[in-house]
């Protein structure tokens, strides 16, 4: 990608954490997604590299924490999906 960031909901529905992109953006316009420990509610925020995204799973009660590392470029397989952030888990 030529830019430096991707709007929120489309590297959400790159790493596949919804079905398609208007229910990602569903679910960002909810209030539920922040970025660096701030709310968002807008699906066109800008995502860079290395931001922390804070998220409640879509399936259950558990929150995901996850460091973004690249940007997508298109909805690959989950193993590509995979590739775009690191989930960050409390040791303790």
């Amino acid at each position: 990608m030529s830019e430096d960031y991707q709007r929120l909901d489309q590297w959400l529905y790159y790493a596949r954490v919804a079905k398609t992109r208007p229910l990602c953006a569903a679910i960002i316009s909810k209030g539920r997604i922040r970025i660096n420990r701030q709310p968002t509610s807008k699906p066109h925020a800008k995502l860079h590299v290395g931001d922390i995204l804070t998220f409640p799973a879509v399936s259950g009660g558990e929150v995901r924490v996850w460091r973004v590392l690249d940007l997508g470029e298109r909805r690959g397989p989950a193993k590509e999906a995979a590739l775009l952030y690191e989930a960050i888990t409390e040791e303790g």
